[in-house]
């Protein structure tokens, strides 16, 4: 535990790769892409917005996954009031074909096919379920960080799903109504549910936040630290095979900050309060 305790301290640091950064345009979907400043057959992921928000409001999210050694790039579209989470979850998916397809940077750059995966916060990781139900075989691991409701429901795609799931929940949050972290663990039945404490749902997006006028919270560096720690140290195990970070995706481990949740321990509700009460100091 000692280990993992040191490798996550590490993770929510920069890592050792000088980053790069383009743009997805030049292939006809606005967005951006993150990457190291060279390296081949490197791990792509694809990442999905929450609503209300776009994709310059997670380049510091985006930018850390690269310093890591990962290719990340995230689509700008379904930024609306009102978006469509299929639409959302098709750009995902063809942000991951550009990745893959083309030589990136200065040509020093490649994503292997085979190491692909999807993210995405509250809406977004909502559409990265979609996204890797219309992907079967393709995508090596997933992440939903404090995902919501949408219309349709990302719970019918995820009792599909085959690859391997990180869902993060923050039990308390004010908004837990939106959330739909509980319902989708039961669904997939491969995905691992957390809870993250010391954490705030929406604090994982940067900057200021039009949403904020509804209602919904802004940033918080604590927010992005751990997020950015668990969700980098599970991809680098499950899309490049880096057995350090092992720990970061077997369902078995307590990790810091991050305990696991049993989805079918109780009622949703019964269930996080029971898990705000034990976070508490």
């Amino acid at each position: 535990m000692a280990r993992t305790n040191k490798l996550f301290n590490q993770l929510k640091r920069r890592g050792p790769h000088r980053v790069l950064r383009g743009d997805l345009a030049f292939a006809g979907l606005p967005g951006v892409v993150f990457t190291p400043e060279s390296g081949m057959n490197l791990a792509g992921v694809a990442f999905g917005h929450d609503w209300l928000t776009s994709d310059d409001r997670y380049y510091g999210t985006l930018e850390h996954l690269a310093s890591w050694g990962i290719v990340a790039a995230a689509p700008a579209t379904e930024t609306s009031l009102a978006p469509s989470v299929l639409n959302l979850s098709y750009d995902l998916g063809t942000t991951l074909d550009i990745i893959s397809g083309v030589r990136l940077g200065p040509g020093k750059i490649s994503v292997h096919p085979k190491k692909l995966g999807v993210a995405g916060h509250g809406f977004g990781g909502s559409a990265a379920v979609f996204a890797a139900a219309g992907m079967p075989g393709r995508l090596k691991a997933v992440v939903a960080a404090f995902p919501t409701i949408t219309k349709p429901r990302a719970e019918e795609p995820a009792e599909s799903l085959s690859v391997p799931g990180l869902i993060l929940s923050d039990p308390g949050d004010p908004m837990s109504l939106r959330s739909n972290a509980v319902e989708l663990a039961r669904s997939w039945k491969t995905g691992t549910l957390r809870a993250v404490s010391k954490v705030k749902a929406g604090g994982l997006v940067e900057g200021r936040r039009l949403a904020k006028v509804v209602g919904l919270p802004g940033a918080d560096r604590g927010t992005q630290k751990i997020v950015r720690a668990l969700m980098t140290g599970y991809l680098l195990h499950m899309l490049t095979g880096d057995k350090a970070y092992r720990d970061f995706s077997d369902p078995a481990v307590e990790l810091p900050k991050a305990p696991i949740l049993d989805p079918f321990a109780g009622d949703p509700v019964d269930l996080e309060n029971k898990v705000v009460a034990m976070l508490k100091p």
